[in-house]
């Protein structure tokens, strides 16, 4: 695995992989193989399922600011480690909602209504 970001894919490995993911996707929703439903309806389920996730558990641990909060916002104290930063989940939370800082997420959070409303806008808009 060691040097694997400089492989280069091939239009069928991408396939491959695009398979793969799906096959994940379809493992976490519990959809079986011979359902009859298109990778689109599954993916915008899937996506249903984030906003629920996002909305129904990652505000009330952010608004609690316990060591969950410490885990999510990625906030540890010590030094980092060699290499590549790992990705933090509140990363990954402002590319779904869209332009904005990190500091603003962790604002809205403290607002209940604000926090639903950026989740069901970013699901409307199909983040």
């Amino acid at each position: 695995m060691y040097g694997c970001e400089a492989w280069t894919i091939s239009k069928q490995i991408q396939n491959k992989l695009e398979a793969t993911e799906m096959w994940f996707v379809r493992r976490m929703l519990r959809i079986p193989w011979t359902a009859k439903k298109t990778n689109g309806r599954v993916l915008n389920e899937a996506n249903k399922r984030r906003s629920q996730v996002n909305s129904c558990v990652l505000g009330p641990v952010m608004r609690r600011g316990k060591l969950e909060h410490l885990v999510t916002t990625g906030k540890f104290e010590g030094k980092r480690s060699r290499g590549r930063q790992s990705e933090k989940i509140m990363d990954g939370l402002a590319t779904w909602l869209g332009p904005g800082k990190v500091s603003d997420i962790l604002a809205a959070v403290k607002d209940r209504d604000l926090w639903r409303d950026m989740i069901a806008n970013a699901y409307k808009q199909g983040t």
